[in-house]
């Protein structure tokens, strides 16, 4: 099961963030206060049940709506929330470096949005490779590659063709098997 999680990547952004000040919270303390609704959420699911969450930027039109790195709420995402992986938006600087990928302990899986679904312009090889980049704070073990969201994420979809997006996921399939091995 995929749970598609706003509220801590908004989080990550500056302007956000100020926002939640200037209404009179923290938002420091705001992610601990996800974490326990989303334990809450998934608590007594099945065994065997494997479930992660996407951290959503906005994707409506091939628009985004936040960005910042994940480091504001890095530590409690990883370690306090009961899911099995993440799936990751890091296709443009807004989302960061992979720096608080350090903190993600063995066993949980993170999945590296770096093809974007928001333009139809393939990536570069070396764009996609940044996998490596990110194996420098996590083992690559725990690594996998995707879109960084979904390629109609509202009735409207995204500016790009279907061929497009076809395209987008065989490159993807083509870098993967480069770099784990065509298993």
């Amino acid at each position: 099961m995929q749970l598609d999680e706003t509220n801590l990547a908004y989080l990550c952004d500056p302007e956000q963030r100020q926002s939640v000040r200037e209404r009179g919270e923290d938002p420091g303390q705001l992610p601990a206060i996800c974490a326990r609704m989303i334990n809450a959420a998934v608590e007594g699911r099945p065994a065997g049940m494997a479930i992660t969450m996407h951290l959503c930027r906005g994707n409506f039109r091939s628009n985004w709506i936040v960005q910042g790195g994940y480091e504001p709420v890095a530590e409690i995402l990883f370690n306090q929330i009961g899911v099995d992986g993440y799936f990751m938006e890091y296709d443009t600087d807004r989302a960061g470096g992979f720096e608080p990928l350090r903190f993600v302990p063995k066993g949980k899986m993170v999945v590296l949005g770096l093809v974007t679904s928001k333009s139809g312009q393939l990536e570069s090889k070396d764009e996609i490779r940044r996998i490596e980049e990110a194996a420098r704070y996590i083992d690559a073990d725990q690594l996998c590659l995707s879109p960084q969201c979904g390629f109609a994420s509202t009735e409207e979809g995204n500016l790009l063709s279907e061929a497009e997006q076809w395209a987008k996921l065989v490159h993807a399939v083509e870098i993967a098997g480069e770099i784990w091995g065509n298993a």
